[in-house]
């Protein structure tokens, strides 16, 4: 049944008129109302293009008991700022007065002669953001405006204090621990670092991709430059190490000793999936050529020997060639030699060459010049490229998982937008035809395993989220919006098949019956498809609108309790996931044409740089909900900003974007 905004005009009071809420516009009949039942007002004021004000209207205005407490209690007013400034205006000061900051949608409450005596902007219909919920801020000023009425009309500052108790109610940041958590997690990991070495543990010693991303986001939250320090000593000292194939690109598995030398050969699509991507994530922060230069090897390498030629990433080569671990990597001085057309000296001084070796008489390649040396070398390891091409390669495991490959879509298509390499864009839009085509079943499910064009095993939980994780990267490199509306199709999958009281279970609802349906939660040589069931879940909650998708990722967060702080290196993409939750997020719409060059202008004003918590869609208002409703002024390309739940006046020029940016 519409309410009072039926006959209005405005697009921002239609969208309204049919909430459970009983919305009147600005009007003498709603103050009157108020006056004639002693009621207090509540006035929302936003515009039909702010998201933030969308998801509140889904959260809180479409649910009943919301509406109910309203109804009840107020008397509600819904305005559009841009038919009325002047309202705006008035009350935009007021929350500021109050509060120290403003935005849209603006939520003021009144006396029914239009006084303000409380206010903010958006407010969850859970606790989060730091933030009490809306039906709790409801309840506090019915019983305030009936027992401390006085009280509330004498003090702004005294409202202010009603704010502040309330959010230090136990919310659901507290329950995780909060910002407390994260930094208790970052202690512990700064107590345990290596600092001679590098990385964690002593021998044998593993890359730690997921802990290192966790440092790359606590950084760029707080400045502290001891975060940064880990990160660089540990890819740095792996970058020179024997782990890293310094003639070929990619990583080994994990080394035996704790100086990062000598590997075991077996390498993993898993681990170079993910050093590829926290390796490009640490050129954007630091700029290091040598970061840039091994994040595109490893690709390079993934793209020369661990793809197959219907654009799946192979899972694995062995250690072993010839019956010996490690030999086809493995050099001695006269093999050197013999490759170089002069003296080789200067080569096997900074790759550590001797003649005795490093490993069973044979060398492991590792370097100890700087970069420009590195680069004036390329010729040199490219004839030690080929000359090692003609050996006995180590045998490859040519099966294509799902989850597997979710996870290097991912470290492509990010490279991709990065670096602007429309190379690895044409692979990971390839790779994700691949897995759409020969790994997918029927009902929207998927297969675990493909080999020689047979598909087998259901998915597991990880096959489900890492493919997410890769499909929602590719979406904002290429902003094709079927790689958006797939990995939401794959999300309410998971969610009806996998889904526990709180989190996921490993297998789908219908798999085999096993003595224990298994729950596995910690972070191991990839992130748990719990971890990262909770990682993309945040992200679609943001990308669709749809506020469950935070409240069920935030109930698995919840259930991790203190194990996150305790070990931090086992749950490290919980903490990236956690961390999430904790920032200020961006959101940045660009409304026009994907293929004119204006909007190729406005998109690169988004900026370089490390940004983890900004999302960026772009196309016509079709094809996302956060495009919808949000039409291009004047004809032109428009951009629209929303940071830290308020949403930005839309702009049409790339100088007035960069500012909103900065």
């Amino acid at each position: 049944m519409p309410n009072h905004l039926i006959a209005e005009s405005s697009p921002y009071l239609q969208q309204h008129a049919h909430n459970p809420v009983d919305w009147y516009p600005w009007s003498e009949e709603a103050f009157a109302k108020a006056e004639a039942e002693q009621k207090p007002v509540f006035v929302s004021i936003g515009y039909s293009t702010c998201h933030w004000c969308h998801v509140m209207a889904h959260e809180s205005f479409e649910d009943a008991e919301t509406a109910h407490i309203l109804n009840t209690h107020f008397v509600s007013i819904k305005v559009d700022r841009e038919e009325r400034p002047d309202l705006d205006a008035v009350y935009m000061g007021a929350v500021h007065a109050l509060t120290g900051s403003g935005g849209w949608p603006l939520s003021v409450f009144l006396t029914p002669d239009k006084q303000p005596f409380y206010g903010g902007t958006y407010f969850p219909k859970e606790p989060r953001y730091g933030m009490p919920s809306f039906t709790q801020l409801l309840l506090a000023l019915v019983e305030a405006w009936h027992e401390r009425r006085a009280d509330l009309l004498a003090s702004g500052e005294q409202i202010r204090e009603v704010l502040q108790q309330q959010q230090a109610l136990p919310e659901a940041a507290d329950t995780l621990s909060g910002a407390s958590l994260v930094e208790h997690a970052y202690r512990v990991l700064r107590q345990q670092f290596d600092a001679v070495n590098g990385g964690w543990g002593g021998a044998p010693k593993f890359p730690q991709p997921m802990a290192l991303e966790f440092l790359l986001r606590y950084h760029h939250a707080t400045g502290d430059p001891a975060a940064l320090s880990m990160v660089t000593q540990t890819l740095e000292a792996m970058a020179r190490g024997g782990i890293f194939d310094q003639i070929g690109g990619g990583f080994h598995r994990y080394t035996v000793d704790a100086n990062w030398l000598t590997p075991h050969f077996e390498r993993m699509l898993y681990d170079n999936a993910q050093l590829a991507r926290v390796y490009l994530h640490a050129w954007q922060v630091t700029e290091n050529p040598l970061f840039r230069a091994v994040s595109e090897e490893v690709l390079d390498y993934v793209l020369r020997e661990m793809t197959n030629p219907e654009g799946g990433f192979y899972a694995a080569q062995d250690a072993d060639s010839e019956g010996e671990e490690g030999l086809f990597y493995l050099w001695t001085p006269a093999e050197i030699q013999a490759v170089f057309d002069g003296p080789a000296e200067r080569f096997m001084a900074l790759y550590g060459v001797t003649d005795a070796g490093n490993f069973e008489g044979r060398n492991i390649l590792t370097f100890a010049g700087t970069f420009k040396e590195r680069e004036a070398l390329a010729a040199a390891r490219r004839r030690l490229f080929d000359a090692r091409a003609q050996r006995l390669h180590p045998h490859r495991d040519e099966k294509a998982l799902t989850a597997w490959n979710g996870l290097m879509l991912a470290a492509f298509a990010e490279a991709a937008r990065v670096l602007g390499r429309d190379d690895y864009r044409h692979i990971a839009e390839r790779n994700a035809q691949f897995l759409l085509n020969a790994l997918s079943a029927a009902e929207g499910r998927l297969w675990r395993s493909w080999k020689d064009g047979q598909a087998q095993i259901s998915g597991f939980l990880e096959d489900y989220a890492h493919l997410i994780e890769g499909l929602l990267a590719l979406y904002q490199t290429t902003f094709d919006p079927r790689w958006y509306h797939t990995a939401h199709g794959l999300a309410k999958t998971m969610l009806a098949h996998f889904a526990a009281d709180t989190g996921f279970y490993d297998t789908a609802d219908d798999a085999e019956s096993l003595v224990v349906r298994p729950r596995g939660t910690q972070d191991n040589a990839t992130p748990s498809g719990n971890a990262m069931a909770a990682t993309v879940l945040l992200k679609l909650a943001r990308l669709s609108g749809e506020p469950r998708y935070a409240e069920i990722a935030q109930r698995s967060l919840a259930s991790m309790g203190d194990v996150l702080a305790q070990h931090p290196p086992s749950f490290a993409q919980w903490l990236i996931a956690l961390e999430s939750t904790l920032a200020s997020p961006t959101e940045i719409a660009i409304v026009g044409d994907l293929q004119a060059t204006d909007t190729q202008v406005l998109l690169q004003a988004t900026g370089k740089g490390y940004h983890p918590h900004r999302l960026i869609v772009a196309g016509t208002v079709e094809t996302l909900p956060l495009l919808q409703n949000r039409p291009m002024l004047d004809g032109q390309v428009t951009a629209y900003v929303c940071a830290d739940t308020m949403c930005k006046p839309p702009v049409t020029s790339p100088e007035k974007l960069a500012e909103l940016l900065a």
